[in-house]
């Protein structure tokens, strides 16, 4: 099997762009999230104790049968290296590093006011699509819909409390934080920083023609746009849509960003 990668993280964070320039290597296979993180929880699941058959299913069984899961599913795959992109991996860190042991795992951050502005942002845009992300349900306000993401069990919410379990984790060793500003504004640096953290060789991205859609995907969930990255790599300066009170709620919880709060050993870029 290709070696293989995770890119998780938050929301809204650069994932797809990341992915858009991963798969400018002819060696690399990346791409937005997909389906191999709830497969891999459903047969966790499924083989549990809720199953009355579970006494013939010891751990050996288990991480052959979740071994498989990722064969099967890359078995396909042309690629050297393969980047898995889901919000969830962060939260499977433990059974990544038995699974794969030489993995790692890239998780994209960015500051949180910026994260719900741009889940707002699309959803102001799309005003006659209700998005997924609510469940196709149309109506609310900003702070309804901010309150949605940001809860426990929600779009930005959950991410987050993953991100926080990884970072402090026993596996943060094979964690590297990309955060968004630096990838909008010194995507060379990024790309080298992910190539040392792989022990992959260089490959020379084209940071001015960065192409990756997937409109059927984004129509289909009622939110166009939501992965779409073209053009050139670069920050765009704007004002936010959220209100300056919901904006502040925020401010203070980029904890990556303040080293008195992290361990030494994670790394950040």
């Amino acid at each position: 099997m290709a070696a293989i990668h995770f890119i998780s993280g938050l929301p809204r964070s650069g994932s797809t762009l990341l992915a858009a320039l991963l798969r400018q290597n002819p060696r690399f296979s990346a791409g937005m999230s997909g389906p191999l993180a709830g497969l891999f929880g459903a047969l966790l699941h499924e083989m549990s104790a809720r199953n009355e058959f579970s006494v013939f299913i010891d751990d050996a069984k288990r991480e052959r049968v979740l071994h498989g899961l990722f064969e099967s599913f890359y078995a396909d795959s042309p690629a050297d290296v393969i980047f898995d992109t889901s919000r969830a991996w962060c939260g499977w860190m433990p059974a990544v590093a038995r699974l794969f042991p030489e993995s790692k795992v890239i998780a994209c951050v960015r500051d949180l006011p910026w994260v719900v502005d741009s889940i707002e942002r699309l959803i102001q845009k799309n005003v006659f699509s209700p998005s997924s992300i609510f469940n196709f349900s149309a109506g609310g306000t900003v702070y309804t819909r901010a309150n949605g993401v940001v809860g426990q069990d929600g779009m930005v919410g959950a991410p987050y409390d993953m991100l926080k379990q990884a970072c402090y984790g026993a596996q943060r060793d094979r964690l590297l934080l990309v955060q968004y500003e630096t990838l909008t504004t010194a995507p060379s640096r990024v790309m080298n920083a992910i190539y040392d953290f792989i022990d992959e060789p260089y490959f020379p991205h084209d940071f001015d023609n960065v192409d990756y859609d997937v409109t059927e995907f984004d129509e289909r969930a009622g939110t166009p746009g939501l992965h779409t990255v073209h053009g050139q790599v670069r920050a765009v300066p704007r004002e936010t849509v959220l209100p300056p009170d919901l904006f502040n709620r925020f401010v203070n919880d980029a904890f990556w960003r303040d080293p008195a709060n992290i361990p030494a050993d994670l790394r950040v870029v």
